[in-house]
């Protein structure tokens, strides 16, 4: 393989900081939508980075379900990304849609959302997604494959005579971003970065960076 050889020059489009919106939640939801209606395969897909408690990076893609003041994913709360992000809630989340040379890069601090909106959506989920969350001791060692299958069929018998509700060990998180970065790809490397910094009074600063 020759991996250095590995080339793709980007050309599509040119990012001006004047052509923006001046609220990057906003910016993003225009992206996302220009996204979904190019039919990227898994949009929504991003990059959570976490940190450990000895302070190495970990990281791992999840899938974003709202966007809101922030934006919010789902897991199991006894995961291991949800141990680091309730020992140190901060995180950073990266989108990259290589259809559209784009990139978001966002980073701020990372909540639980309330009980309601984990309900809500958990009740939206398919059925096997329901029960895929009961399932699944998430980060935890298990023997094999067959395990996983004889719980699936242990929920699957319990939740034919029982109220299907949410696990008490899933629900959603809110990373209320601090900064986000809107990466448009350039020819020559020339890339085009926008850099949204939000302030003490809740506004946001723009300013162009070099790629």
């Amino acid at each position: 393989m020759k991996i250095a050889g590995l080339r793709k020059e980007y050309s599509s489009k040119i990012l001006e900081i004047n052509k923006v919106d001046s609220n990057p939640i906003e910016q993003f939801k225009s992206w996302m939508k220009e996204s979904i209606d190019a039919r990227i395969n898994e949009p929504n897909a991003m990059h959570l980075s976490t940190v450990t408690p000895e302070n190495r990076p970990s990281s791992r893609i999840v899938l974003l379900k709202g966007v809101d003041l922030g934006f919010v994913f789902f897991t199991n709360y006894q995961s291991k990304k949800s141990q680091e992000l309730l020992a140190n809630p901060f995180a950073a989340i990266t989108f990259f849609w290589a259809e559209m040379e784009r990139q978001v890069r966002i980073e701020g601090s990372v909540e639980k959302i309330s009980e309601a909106e984990s309900d809500e959506y958990f009740l939206s989920r398919p059925l096997e997604s329901q029960i895929g969350a009961w399932t699944s001791p998430q980060s935890e060692e298990i023997p094999d494959r067959d395990f996983l299958e004889k719980r699936k069929e242990a929920m699957e018998a319990r939740f034919a005579s029982e109220e299907l509700k949410r696990p008490p060990h899933w629900g959603g998180f809110r990373l209320m971003p601090e900064k986000i970065e809107f990466w448009q790809g350039g020819p020559a490397r020339l890339h085009d970065r926008i850099l949204y910094t939000l302030m003490p009074d809740s506004s946001w600063t723009l300013k162009r960076l070099a790629p």
